[in-house]
This record gives structure tokens, sequence and C-alpha cells, in this order.
């Protein structure tokens, strides 16, 4: 059957951009070359991920949506979405392997007059430079002048309440000014607002920007939590107050780390071509060396307090609190949980971990025990450190029962627990 849509890669970008498109009543299209991912979709089973829920991908099924791991199909679909995952190499430089996979995959069945979309975060330039090359050496064809090439960057607040898929903004970076404008036809159809970019790699930047302005927000208020935390003032209510002022400043607030599949990726790809030109891009660095501390901090503050209270970490019962990137996700992608139970345990201390969403947990490769009652759990560890601030969790109870409560997230009413 012929589709109006074709999502390459079916995960956390790609799924939801197809939920969309079905709720639009655009026929979509899945494509993935994991066999098992495409039957478990086909089937009614959602990833582990939490990025789509079971409910939300029956409607999809009833709506026509399927996925396959035959590229032919490929060649039926107007629009083609690339939304495949850009991981670091082991030299911390952006691995594009995903995106050539899947561009090879499409030319081979690339036709004339479709439109083709880049969403997964590369460098400024992948688009026309890489991306354009592969599709026109593989088919044949000519970007802008036989099929639109268009980038998009992928914009998803997993799990929020306000900004789902049609109220965010799509960003659309064309090579040319008819491919912009078959992408934003597309894209119209699934947002309220479409803003037009002069062209690729502006849109490919402004996203670089956009993740680069909450890395180094966040790690202006973490080294501020340091801070503060050193002098004794109570950073939450230094936050508290300071948002208050209505012009020139937004709020963001400490944690024990960055994680998701942005912040602590992106930065790197805007570094990688700023030293190309023979400079770095030392703020953003820098910023990516504060939070990349916050799980070593965080450690040692909980070691801190065992200790203040006659107790060493070696051998002390440690309860883990929430190990996702994200409250009320199940996802794990770049938490920080996982760096800091290493810590712990190095230092000899006995973790458990409870989290609503994560049945089981490993860290560094060594699985850890689940508590199966909460507040027994913390009741009998001498330390309950908060990671995450899940809605389930009733920190004014927790605190009552916990020995020692450790709060990485401001979230426990004042003098309830020790606040990072």
């Amino acid at each position: 059957m012929p589709a109006d849509l074709a999502v390459i890669g079916l995960g956390h970008s790609g799924l939801p951009l197809a939920q969309a498109a079905t709720a639009a009543g655009i026929g979509t299209l899945g494509y993935d070359p994991d066999p098992r991912t495409v039957a478990d979709l086909n089937a009614g089973r959602p990833p582990a991920d939490g990025s789509l829920e079971a409910a939300g991908l029956r409607r999809m099924l009833a709506r026509g949506f399927r996925t396959t791991t035959d590229p032919a199909s490929l060649g039926r679909a107007r629009t083609v979405v690339i939304c495949v995952d850009t991981p670091l190499g082991p030299d911390r430089t952006l691995d594009l392997r995903p995106v050539r996979t899947a561009a090879h995959t499409l030319a081979s069945s690339l036709r004339a007059r479709s439109t083709v979309v880049l969403e997964s975060t590369v460098y400024p330039g992948s688009t026309e430079e890489f991306l354009r090359t592969v599709l026109e050496e593989g088919s044949g064809l000519r970007a802008g002048r036989d099929f639109h090439l268009a980038y998009a960057p992928s914009r998803l607040d997993p799990g929020s309440r306000s900004h789902g898929y049609a109220q965010i903004p799509k960003v659309i970076g064309g090579l040319t000014p008819a491919c912009t404008e078959a992408a934003a036809a597309f894209y119209g159809r699934l947002t309220e607002k479409v803003v037009r970019a002069r062209g690729p790699r502006e849109a490919e930047t402004a996203k670089l920007l956009e993740t680069n302005y909450r890395q180094i927000n966040i790690a202006l208020v973490n080294e501020m939590a340091v801070f503060c935390h050193d002098i004794g003032v109570d950073i939450w209510d230094v936050i508290r107050c300071a948002e208050t002022k209505p012009f020139g400043f937004q709020s963001f607030r400490p944690g024990p780390g960055v994680g998701g599949h942005s912040v602590p990726i992106d930065p790197n790809h805007l570094s990688y071509p700023s030293r190309a030109l023979g400079y770095p891009l030392r703020i953003v660095e820098l910023a990516q060396e504060v939070n990349a501390r916050m799980p070593r901090y965080v450690s040692q503050r909980a070691a801190a307090l065992l200790n203040e209270h006659g107790k060493s970490a070696r051998g002390a019962r440690v309860l883990l609190l929430g190990v996702t990137y994200k409250a009320d996700l199940a996802d794990q992608e770049g938490a920080p949980a996982a760096e800091i139970a290493t810590r712990l345990r190095d230092l000899g201390a006995q973790l458990s971990y409870h989290d609503p969403y994560v049945p089981h947990w490993q860290a560094a490769g060594r699985a850890v025990p689940r508590a199966d009652s909460l507040y027994e759990a913390a009741a009998a560890a001498d330390l309950t450190l908060l990671l995450q601030h899940h809605r389930t969790y009733d920190l004014q109870g927790l605190a009552a029962k916990a020995q020692l409560l450790l709060d990485t997230r401001g979230a426990s009413p004042t003098g309830a627990a020790h606040r990072l």
C-alpha cells in the first residue's frame, strides 16, 4: 500500500513522529532494520523506554500504522523522514554511520518528486555535504531538482502534558526554497507552527544552540549549588527568589548530572567543527566538565552525610530512588544514576534501588537489587538518595521513614531532608 510517510528509525524521536502523523490521518509506515523491534511494534508491544505507551501504539495500529524491515517499501512513500540515533564514538566524535546506513537503504528505492527530511542530530553541514552525497550517488537523482531535501531538528518534551507534538513549532531548513516549502507542507499537517530557516545549516545549528543553552545554564546552577553548599546558603531558596525577576532570568534547577538523548551528546557535535576551525567553544566545553563532575560530587556528599551521622560509606545500606533521566518516564538514556551507583559501590556501600518505571536495573554491568516495599526499604537504609523525583514519591512520608534522606532535586519540603 502507498504511504504518505515513511519513518526510518523507530526510536525515541521516530515513534513520536509516527504517532503524530498517524493521529493526523497520514498513512504512515515505520522502517527499522531490527526484526525484533518491528515484530514487537506490529504485535502491539511498545518499547521499554516509555517513548510510546501501549494504548497509543494500539491506536496507531488500528489506524493502519505498520512497521517493516523491507527497504523496498520506502519507495512507496511521498515523504521519508530519517530519525536514527547518532551516538558518539569512542573518540567522542559524532558517529554518522547510522545516518549513512539509513541513506544507503533509502537511496536504492528513492523516487523522483519525493521529500526526504533528516531529523537526527548532526554536525552543521551534514545534510548538504553528507546526506545529499549518499542519496545522490545511490539513487542517480539530484537533490533540489529531482527530489526535495531538508533538515528539521527533532524537538520533543517526553512526558510533558503541555508540550505535545502539535504545540511545538517545527524548524525547517531546505536545500532550496522549494525543498523548504515541500517539507513545510508536510509538517504543517502535524504542528501548529512551522518556522522556516535560511537553509539546512541554520536549522542544524539551531538544534545545537537550543541544547547548549540548556547545558550551559544547567552547569551554571550546578556550580552555584556546590558554591552555596560550601558557604551555607540554601540554593533552592536562592532560585525561588531569583525566578521572581520578570525579565533577564530563566530558572534552571541543579541535579545529580545531565541525561537524556541530547544534552550529554549534542555539545560535542558543535565543538568538533569549532576545533577544526582552530578554536574550541570553551563555554560549552566548560559546561560539560561541570555537569560531568556532578555524579562524583553527589557520591561525595552522600559519603560525607553518612560520616556526619557516625556511619562509614563502607558497609552502609544506600537506597537510590529514581534511576531514569527524567521524571515519570522509563527512559534511562544518559541518566547519572549508574555512575553514582558505581562510585558508591566502589566506596563499599551496599546498594538497592526503587523506581516505579524500572523493574530491573544494572550499574556497570552488575545488577542492583530492587526494593519491593519502598517505605520499609527507606526505614532500613542508612541513607536514602533521591536521584529522580517521580510523581508517585511522597517525599514528606519518605522523609519521615528514612534515617537520612539526601534530595538532589530539591523536591522535599524545607527541613524534611538534606538537599543538594
